[in-house]
């Protein structure tokens, strides 16, 4: 087996950003698995669809590596499971050109931190987090299981945002005014947060204001 093979589930708009990412992190695109099996055998942006997540999912996984491109945070969350059950492996994926700061405590399992992210000192940032371009990370910060940075978010210092937490791009949390960030929360692109949000809320604004609540 080829240990720098990987596998990428999902396919869509944001397929080719994770196939670079997985490219940076010296990982060679070995297929494609779409939800279905619409597009089985055919390609997208030159590698081959292999089958379906239910076809995967037949197949013993041990000690394969894949990438879960999916937005959904949820399902994204339930494919993992299924696929470390069956002995596959989601290695964290981080851009060469991010900046970990070597007192950061970032999990081995699923986050994926592209081109020119910055994580600070004494931030946490667990199992299966996204963080877009030039996302940053302030110290003293946790980002729990899940959580999707868009590009240019900023999470201030001593701040936690909860699983599931959509922070939208070029957001900011302001560092000891939105100190908790709720979970299944959605902070609108351009937001600044400067009080904390309550679980499953939708805020946006300057200053973020709730708009609603998700069901």
């Amino acid at each position: 087996m080829n240990t720098n093979n990987i596998y990428l589930l999902g396919v869509g708009h944001a397929t080719p950003l994770f196939i670079e990412l997985a490219e940076a992190c010296g990982y060679h695109v070995a297929g494609l698995y779409h939800y279905n099996e619409d597009r089985t055998g055919e390609t997208d942006h030159g590698f081959p669809i292999l089958g379906s997540f239910a076809d995967l999912l037949r197949e013993d996984l041990t000690d394969k590596n894949f990438c879960l491109t999916m937005g959904d945070m949820a399902i994204k969350q339930s494919v993992s499971l299924n696929l470390i059950h069956r002995g596959g492996v989601i290695p964290s994926l981080i851009h060469p050109t991010a900046v970990i700061s070597r007192f950061a405590d970032v999990s081995p399992c699923g986050v994926l931190v592209d081109s020119y992210c910055e994580i600070d000192s004494n931030a946490t940032v667990e199992e299966g987090c996204v963080l877009r371009p030039h996302a940053m990370v302030s110290h003293d910060s946790h980002l729990f299981p899940y959580t999707f940075m868009g590009p240019k978010a900023y999470v201030g210092a001593y701040t936690d945002v909860e699983s599931k937490a959509f922070i939208g791009q070029c957001s900011v949390l302001v560092s000891g005014k939105a100190k908790h960030i709720g979970k299944d929360a959605l902070v609108g692109a351009g937001s600044v947060v400067v009080k904390p949000v309550s679980d499953k809320a939708i805020v946006a604004g300057n200053p973020a204001r709730i708009l609603k609540y998700k069901p």
